[in-house]
């Protein structure tokens, strides 16, 4: 599978559409672009993340959102976008009752816009200047109804290079992505919310955020609530026009998927499926291995392979493929993790 998608993941279009390029006549509503950012508690990425979305080529609206922010990112937001029109900056309302913070801070950002193609990107995200406008094009014309770059994924500390290349190569081994993103089965459902694209009368159909107001893992949900409806769209290769560096240490690893493991794989039958997976594909080949056993470096060769393709698409560091079993392991203990501490488990502030 995973050279299947090697050779079939796509990658963005380069925009050569001039409605992407120049700006947009009032009349020509099915051509605007609205971008979504959520920000809580965000002060330290928000004079690069307006740097980021300043540079992007197109006209494009960008709306930005303090989510009740303990820091001075309001401020910061204010600040950094004075006087540029392209920039919205709204204060966003106490947590409603039954949503979780990022979709109720998504669902007011998409009451606020009125464009037909809808960007959602994280704080935390670095684009290329023709970003956007390559993933419009990408959106047009493939004639889907969502995708999402996936950005490359910086991982500088031990634990994050251990743990984080896991995420692009999980679904780049498992899940044939041409047929997933013409599918209908809501089980085949790939995203990242860190950069998300979606024509607004797809988001409409699913009555917006709503859809999945208390999902912790939103980007996945939300793109199984659209293929549930009827709509079509998987991931594509945005490591060219993308990046982010989702955690900056082990501490930080361990919150951020607490939070979300222990909902990733449908409870802990499925979790439980997962684990053994991963025990018997990445880490009892190495074991055989070291006794000498054929099969065992065969299974070993092939599981470090298929992670060394998945770092060369996605501009990944190929040498850590090597140490998959320590990658398989960490991450079963993250899953145990995450059911350990599901009913305490804090993100910014907040319970989850």
């Amino acid at each position: 599978m995973g050279i299947i998608n090697f050779l079939l993941l796509r990658s963005p279009s380069v925009a050569t559409t001039p409605s992407l390029l120049t700006p947009l006549s009032t009349d020509r509503v099915s051509e605007t672009v609205g971008v979504f950012v959520p920000l809580r508690n965000e002060a330290e990425n928000v004079k690069d993340l307006i740097s980021t979305l300043s540079e992007q080529v197109g006209d494009f609206h960008f709306y930005l959102l303090d989510d009740n922010s303990e820091d001075h990112t309001f401020d910061l937001l204010n600040q950094y976008t004075a006087g540029n029109s392209q920039f919205t900056v709204i204060k966003g309302a106490p947590l409603a009752q039954g949503w979780i913070g990022k979709t109720w801070a998504l669902q007011q950002l998409f009451t606020q816009s009125k464009e037909e193609f809808l960007v959602s990107v994280d704080a935390d995200v670095r684009l290329t200047p023709d970003a956007i406008g390559r993933s419009i094009a990408t959106l047009k014309s493939t004639s889907l109804d969502f995708i999402s770059p996936y950005p490359r994924q910086i991982a500088l500390t031990l634990s994050e290079r251990m743990i984080q290349p896991l995420l692009q190569w999980s679904w780049l081994s498992t899940v044939n992505l041409r047929i997933a993103e013409r599918t209908s089965r809501p089980s085949m459902a790939i995203a990242n919310g860190q950069f998300f694209l979606v024509r607004r009368r797809a988001l409409e159909k699913i009555g917006g955020y709503s859809a999945v107001k208390n999902a912790v893992i939103d980007d996945v949900f939300l793109a199984r609530e659209l293929i549930r409806q009827g709509f079509h769209g998987s991931v594509i290769n945005g490591a060219s026009i993308a990046e982010c560096r989702m955690y900056t240490s082990w501490n930080s690893i361990k919150s951020g998927y607490g939070k979300s493991l222990n909902r990733a794989f449908g409870g802990s039958l499925g979790a439980t499926m997962v684990i053994i997976f991963l025990f018997l594909s990445s880490i009892a080949p190495f074991l055989l291995s070291l006794t000498g056993n054929f099969y065992g470096w065969l299974g070993y060769v092939l599981i470090v392979f298929s992670r060394m393709i998945s770092a060369f698409k996605v501009q990944g560091k190929i040498v850590d493929s090597f140490f998959h079993p320590i990658s398989a392991t960490l991450l079963i203990y993250l899953i145990i993790h995450s059911f350990r501490v599901r009913s305490s488990v804090t993100w910014k502030g907040r319970t989850v």
